[in-house]
């Protein structure tokens, strides 16, 4: 009898232990890497400012984020572009081959990266908003802006290394870039093919009485791109409040941008 007691006790304790190994795990993806960078999306909004912190994930952030920020990869990157310009990326947004973006298959969307090209070392940040490549054994796909600044774009392709690196980084790198070049940098909180759209974002935030934001027409081949901007940003504090802001708003894909000759907008201070 006591012999059978201890049998059936065993196998209690085995089958608690097999339902406590079944908890997932981040730091292994699964086969599904799309899959896996959205529940990283998601993991990481709030530290990549585009969502409202609570106690428990903001935590897991913490943990998080350094995962993401030790991403370090050598391929071939290519770029593409006007065949794409105007129309959506995976995040929602309108593609723009001027802006310094770029599709990676398992980077979190709106997260940023700085991407060297390992031929003449020269590097770039970009956000990446869109998937792909999806085109052999390429790491990354450019836009033609982030390709023609590492000097790829009459190449086609490059060999390049991706580094991950967080917002509060990739905004002082491109605020250190911009004070050289005498420019400033702004907060893009969103780009569309159609001007009533980008009006409707701009009073929306103006009602809320946050900073004033300005419309930007870009044009190219005909088409136009209507940019709603803020700024110019002065901290990465002050940025983040604004960005917490907003998601209360509903917005939630802002990227930092380096303008030049736009009209003087309401200073983020």
């Amino acid at each position: 009898m006591n012999k059978i007691i201890a049998i059936l006790l065993i196998f209690v304790l085995c089958s608690c232990t097999t339902e406590h190994v079944k908890t997932s795990d981040l730091s292994t993806p699964p086969s599904d890497t799309t899959a896996y960078s959205d529940q990283l999306r998601t993991k990481l909004y709030s530290k990549l400012h585009i969502g409202i912190r609570d106690n428990q994930s903001n935590t897991e952030d913490e943990t998080l984020l350094p995962r993401i920020t030790r991403y370090l990869k050598q391929g071939v990157a290519s770029w593409y572009g006007s065949d794409f310009h105007g129309k959506k990326t995976a995040s929602g947004e309108i593609f723009d081959m001027y802006a310094m973006t770029a599709a990676h298959k398992t980077l979190p969307l709106s997260s940023y990266a700085r991407i060297t090209n390992l031929e003449n070392q020269r590097s770039v940040i970009v956000r990446i908003n869109d998937r792909g490549p999806f085109h052999g054994d390429r790491v990354l796909d450019l836009s033609y802006a982030a390709a023609k600044k590492l000097d790829l774009h009459q190449s086609g392709t490059g060999a390049v290394e991706i580094k991950a690196i967080a917002p509060e980084q990739a905004l002082t790198q491109l605020q250190n870039t911009a004070v050289k070049q005498e420019k400033n940098v702004y907060l893009q909180i969103g780009s569309f093919d159609n001007k009533k759209k980008a009006q409707k974002l701009q009073n929306k935030i103006a009602a809320n009485h946050l900073p004033q934001p300005e419309i930007l027409p870009s044009k190219h081949q005909g088409s136009t791109l209507y940019k709603v901007q803020m700024g110019p940003i002065q901290s990465s504090e002050s940025v983040d409040k604004l960005n917490l802001q907003l998601a209360k708003l509903g917005i939630t894909t802002t990227q930092f941008v380096t303008e030049t000759g736009q009209k003087q907008i309401s200073m983020i201070q």
